[in-house]
């Protein structure tokens, strides 16, 4: 949530922030709520203070025998209680009008941000890992076929048991997926981050107070209610992502100077519709409505913030350095910022396996794995998060910042496509090999069933 005063100091640097994001938002009227709100308050000062001064006469006047003048007086307060009232409902009436389109408002782009309307318009920072380039097989599979082909990703199963989007890994793919969780947790714990394993289900109050509500509610997963008596609704929605339950964790506290910074990781399943455009890309493990991510949460001073979002994307980034997975780094426009979001690079490894237009001279395409952001005080005014400078000093909004560190799912399809062989076979990166049992070659396994008969297996 924005500062609501700059509704009154700033208008103009908050119309053009929201200009540049291309938000839709009638900001004349919110400054008309805000401006009526701010007005009956300061009359409602005006109000209260002539009530005491007139509650104060009517003892005296009373006391000198002024009758008359005491009845009016008596009658003036009565007056100005009713004004008030009147006045208090109508203050009460704007300030959740107020708060409510306040919570609606996207944060302001850092000034660093590049001005663009979407992603077409992301500047590229830096190019890493392609002037050495292992040898690809001159056909690369994609990784729904290949992982078929090896029977370690099932997606018509999934389908079955649960629904499109959702999926089994099996074999050596289980294996992977629980590799590169341990794997990126080992790494982020050498960055001195501090595991923490959080409950998957969140309130609605958390999901407000990082800005995944009001605006994304149809992309996320509400948990109904139970029929057993006094759990009709539950107010709990599956996490999107760890960002959610860790940044809560302090909503409301108050933390010292000497707290900070503070630097978090949780790794979480996380569940997500990915609606709209999203859903488009059916195949295969890219868009799914289940992943499994690790979340890097940072809470820190304000002068800090942006030395420590370069730090963030650099710890990021370590995972697929180790990996050997060639990336890039993307400076996101302001028309492609998250909601909450002040400044944004994004890391998109390079899968080579599937076509794309947006995609380097070498073929394939860009998957994002991680997102690391500013928030700035955007999230800390939502939930509350603040910090004392000095332990004599007023309580301060302290920053926020997040990043994956990495999106599992999307780490194994750049593996399997990356590191796959002419065979078939797919390499295993000598630093997820302890992880694997010393596993250093997939190769699948036969599928099981009657039904793997007829598409190939031996009988």
């Amino acid at each position: 949530m924005i500062d609501r005063k700059l509704l009154r100091d700033e208008p103009e640097r908050l119309r053009d922030a929201l200009d540049a994001r291309g938000a839709d938002v009638d900001l004349d009227h919110l400054i008309d709520v805000y401006d009526e709100w701010r007005s009956l308050k300061a009359t409602g000062d005006d109000l209260r203070h002539e009530r005491n001064e007139v509650s104060q006469k009517i003892g005296t006047l009373k006391q000198e025998g002024k009758d008359e003048e005491a009845q009016a007086a008596i009658d003036r307060s009565s007056e100005l209680k009713e004004e008030l009232q009147e006045l208090e409902t109508r203050a009460d009436q704007l300030e959740a009008e107020l708060d409510e389109r306040l919570l609606e408002l996207p944060n302001i782009p850092n000034e660093s941000v590049p001005v663009g309307a979407d992603e077409s318009d992301n500047e590229e920072v830096r190019r890493v890992g392609f002037d050495d380039l292992r040898e690809l097989p001159d056909e690369v599979t994609p990784h729904y076929e290949l992982g078929e082909r090896l029977d370690i990703i099932d997606e018509a199963r999934g389908a079955k048991t649960t629904g499109s989007g959702f999926y089994f890994l099996k074999g050596e793919g289980a294996m992977l997926e629980h590799a590169l969780i341990q794997f990126m947790l080992d790494v982020h714990r050498e960055q001195d981050y501090v595991d923490i394993f959080p409950p998957v289900p969140v309130k609605t109050t958390s999901m407000v107070g990082t800005g995944q509500l009001p605006k994304f509610a149809e992309d996320a997963y509400r948990i109904g209610g139970s029929e057993t008596e006094g759990y009709e609704d539950d107010d709990l929605w599956l996490c999107p992502t760890a960002e959610v339950p860790v940044t809560n964790m302090y909503a409301d506290d108050i933390l010292l100077k000497e707290d900070l910074p503070l630097k978090h990781q949780a790794y979480t399943p996380n569940f997500r519709r990915e609606a709209g455009e999203h859903g488009t890309e059916t195949r295969g493990i890219v868009r799914v409505h289940q992943f499994n991510k690790v979340e890097l949460v940072n809470f820190v001073e304000p002068e800090d913030s942006y030395d420590r979002l370069e730090a963030l994307l650099d710890e990021a980034a370590e995972v697929l350095d180790r990996l050997g997975l060639p990336y890039r780094v993307l400076s996101l426009c302001t028309g492609d910022l998250t909601f909450a979001s002040a400044k944004t690079y994004d890391l998109e490894v390079w899968a080579p396996g599937t076509e794309s237009d947006n995609a380097p001279e070498q073929g394939g395409r860009w998957l994002e794995v991680s997102s690391a952001s500013n928030f700035e005080d955007f999230q800390a005014r939502r939930a509350g998060l603040r910090y004392r400078p000095e332990r004599h000093e007023s309580a301060e909004y302290l920053h926020t910042l997040n990043a994956s560190g990495t999106a599992v799912g999307r780490i194994m399809v750049a593996l399997l496509e990356y590191y796959q062989n002419e065979d078939g076979t797919v390499d295993v990166p000598e630093v997820l090999q302890p992880y694997m049992g010393g596993l250093e070659v997939i190769e699948g396994h036969e599928p099981v069933g009657e039904a793997a008969v007829g598409a190939g297996k031996k009988e």
